[in-house]
C-alpha cells in the first residue's frame, strides 16, 4: 500500500514539472529581465517539489523497511515515540466519568451528578435532547443523547462535555445497553482551575439540582434481569399518597414508628462511629388488611426513600440477590413482602427438630404421614423428568436462607448507606427465628385488628367527623370485635360526597353486630365439638384404670 502511494506521488510531481516546462515554453518575450525571471521561478519550484517528494519518498520506504523487518521491542518504541509527540502537540486534557464502577456492580454517584449538572445546560446548546418526567409528573427535564457535545463555561474559560457509550460484545450480559461515559475537555493551562475549582461546582450543583428534581420511584427486579436491557431493575414513578397522619393506628404506636424512622436518617454520625452499617431493618405482622403495604408507603414519603420491591421468586441465586442488592441506591427502603410465602425459608431448622421429636414417639397417624409423604415422593421420582414444575427443577440454584441473611447484615449489606430492610409477613411464628432476630430486623411492628383509635382516623379521613352520637355504640363494638382497618374504611367509604355520614356510620353498626355474632357462633361450634371429645378421654382414662385395678 506503501509503495502505490509513492509510485502515484510520484507520477504526479512529474505531471506537475512538465505543466511548469508548457508554461515556460508560452511566455512572452517582450523583455530579456522578465524573461529570465519567469523562467527562474518554475525552475526553483521544480526543484523545490522535486526534493520533497523524494525526501517522503525516502522516508516512507525506510519506515516500511523498519516496519516489516525491525523487532518487536524497536517498533513498540517508536510507537510511544509517536504517542509522546501526539500528546505534547495536543494542548487538551480529558477526564471521563463513567456509568458504572466495577464490573457493572454499582452506578457512579458522580455520573449522577454530572448528569443532574448538565440537564440545566442542554436546552440551550445540545440539538440531541432526551426527555424525563420531572417530581410533579408533569414538565419535562432535558438532558444530553448519546454522543452529544455541549460547552459550560466556569469563571472565563471554556470547557466541554460530551456523552459516549461504550458498546459491548455480542456475548457479553448487557450487550444490549453498554457502557455510557461523560468525557470532560478543556486546554492544559487550564488543569489546576478544572480539577480543583470547577469539578468542585458540578459536584455541588449537581447535589441541588438532583435534590429538587428528585422523583421517588418504585422498583422491582426483572425475572431475567441479566439480558434486559434496563439492567437488574425496573421503576415507575411512585406517587403514593400515604401518610402516618392518615393511617389507621393508635398514637402512641405511631409517635413510636415515626420517631424511630427520623433518628435512624438522622443518626449517620452514631453508626460511623459505632462501625455498623448505616441500615435498619421492620418486620411488620399481622392480619391481611391491616396496613402493612400502606405503612411501607408511609415510609417512604416520611423520609422521601425510593422503595425496591424484591420479588425473591424471580432471583436465580444467592449471586443474583448480591447484584440486585449492589444495584440499589441511598435512601432506599428493601421491601420482601409476604416473605412466609415467597420461598421455603419459614422455620426449617425448628420444622427438623420437631421430625426427631416426632419420630420417637409411636404415635401411628405421624406415621401415616411420613409413609403418604414417602410416596408422593416416589411418584415424582418416577414422573418424567419433563414433567416437573420450573420451580422444582431449579430449587438448587435458587435463594437460600444462608445467601438471604448475608444480604440482610452479612458482609454485602455494606455496600450502601441509609437504608430501610422491611418484611412483611401474616403468620409470624411461621417465620425462622434467625430471620427475624434482633439485630437483623431491630423493630417488630405488629398491626393488628382495627382499635376505636383507629377508627375515629378512617371517620376523619372518609366521612369528615371528629365526633358524633353513634362513635360510642362503634367504640364498644370494635372492642368486642376483630375487624381489620381495611373493612372498617369499605363501610366507611362514601358513594357520592352528598350522602349522609350517619347512613355509613350504621352500615359500619351492623357489619361490627355480624362479626360479633359470626365469632360467638364460630366459639359455640368450637365447644361443642370439644366437649364429646374431652367425655371420650375421660371415659378412656376411666376404662385403663379399671383394667390396671383389675
Amino acid at each position: 500500500m506503501n509503495l502505490s502511494m509513492l509510485s502515484l506521488f510520484m507520477s504526479f510531481m512529474n505531471r506537475f514539472n512538465s505543466s511548469n516546462a508548457k508554461v515556460k515554453a508560452k511566455t512572452s518575450k517582450s523583455s530579456k529581465t522578465s524573461q529570465k525571471n519567469l523562467q527562474m521561478v518554475p525552475s526553483t519550484m521544480g526543484e523545490t517539489w522535486a526534493t520533497i517528494s523524494s525526501t517522503i519518498a525516502s522516508i516512507m520506504f525506510a519506515w516500511a523497511i523498519v516496519c516489516q523487518y525491525s523487532p518487536h521491542e524497536v517498533r513498540h518504541l517508536i510507537e510511544n515515540f509517536k504517542r509522546s509527540i501526539k500528546e505534547y502537540l495536543n494542548p487538551y486534557i480529558q477526564i471521563s466519568i463513567h456509568e458504572f464502577t466495577g464490573d457493572r456492580m454499582k452506578r457512579s454517584e458522580g455520573y449522577n451528578l454530572v448528569e443532574a449538572y448538565l440537564s440545566c445546560n442542554t436546552s440551550r446548546s445540545a440539538k440531541r435532547l432526551r426527555a424525563d418526567l420531572e417530581t410533579d409528573g408533569e414538565s419535562l427535564v432535558l438532558s444530553m443523547d448519546d454522543y452529544e457535545k455541549i460547552t459550560d463555561e466556569f469563571q472565563g474559560v471554556e470547557v466541554w462535555w460530551g456523552l459516549g457509550k461504550i458498546a459491548h460484545s455480542s456475548r457479553s450480559n448487557y450487550a444490549e445497553q453498554g457502557k455510557r461515559y461523560y468525557k470532560l475537555i478543556f486546554h492544559r493551562r487550564h488543569r489546576e482551575l478544572v480539577t480543583k475549582s470547577y469539578l468542585d461546582h458540578v459536584m455541588k450543583q449537581g447535589k441541588e439540582i438532583k435534590t429538587r428534581n428528585r422523583q421517588r420511584r418504585l422498583y422491582t427486579n426483572c425475572a431475567n434481569s441479566i439480558k434486559m436491557s434496563s439492567g437488574m431493575w425496573s421503576h415507575i414513578v411512585f406517587d403514593h399518597k400515604a401518610s402516618f397522619e392518615t393511617m389507621a393506628l393508635d398514637y402512641a404506636k405511631k409517635k413510636e414508628i415515626v420517631e424511630d424512622l427520623q433518628a435512624f436518617s438522622m443518626n449517620k454520625e452514631f453508626y460511623e462511629r459505632a462501625g455498623k452499617a448505616w441500615k435498619r431493618g421492620y418486620l411488620l405482622y399481622g392480619p391481611p388488611g391491616t396496613g402493612k403495604s400502606t405503612m411501607i408507603a408511609a415510609m417512604a414519603n416520611l423520609l422521601n426513600y425510593d422503595v425496591y420491591d424484591l420479588e425473591l421468586t424471580a432471583v436465580k441465586d444467592n449471586t443474583d440477590l448480591r447484584r440486585l442488592l449492589i444495584e440499589t441506591t441511598s435512601k432506599s427502603i428493601i421491601v420482601i413482602e409476604d416473605i412466609d410465602c415467597s420461598l421455603d425459608l419459614t422455620g426449617q431448622r425448628k420444622e427438623k427438630k420437631e421430625k426427631v421429636e416426632k419420630s420417637c414417639l409411636e404415635d401411628e397417624k405421624v406415621e401415616e404421614k411420613e409413609k403418604e409423604q414417602e410416596k408422593e415422593k416416589r411418584k415424582e421420582k418416577e414422573r418424567p423428568k419433563s414433567h416437573k414444575k420450573p420451580q422444582e427443577e431449579g430449587n438448587n440454584g435458587r435463594v437460600t436462607l444462608s445467601g438471604l441473611l448475608n444480604f440482610i447484615d452479612g458482609i454485602w449489606s455494606s455496600c450502601g448507606t441509609e437504608r430501610l430492610i422491611v418484611f412483611t409477613t401474616n403468620h409470624i411464628e411461621k417465620l425462622d427465628p434467625a430471620l427475624i432476630r434482633r439485630g437483623r430486623m431491630d423493630m417488630h411492628i405488629e398491626l393488628s385488628y382495627c382499635s376505636f383509635e383507629g377508627f375515629k382516623v378512617l371517620a376523619k379521613n372518609y366521612l369528615s367527623l371528629e365526633n358524633h352520637q353513634m362513635f360510642d355504640r362503634i367504640e364498644s363494638l370494635i372492642g368486642e370485635t376483630k375487624m381489620t382497618p381495611a373493612d372498617v374504611a369499605e363501610n366507611l367509604m362514601p358513594k357520592w360526597p352528598q350522602d349522609d355520614p350517619e347512613k355509613y356510620l350504621l352500615n359500619l353498626i351492623k357489619a361490627l353486630e355480624k362479626t360479633k355474632e359470626a365469632a360467638a357462633k364460630k366459639k359455640s361450634n368450637k365447644s361443642k365439638v370439644i366437649e364429646p371429645a374431652q367425655k371420650e378421654e375421660v371415659l378412656s382414662q376411666d376404662s385403663l384404670g379399671i383394667e390396671k385395678i383389675e
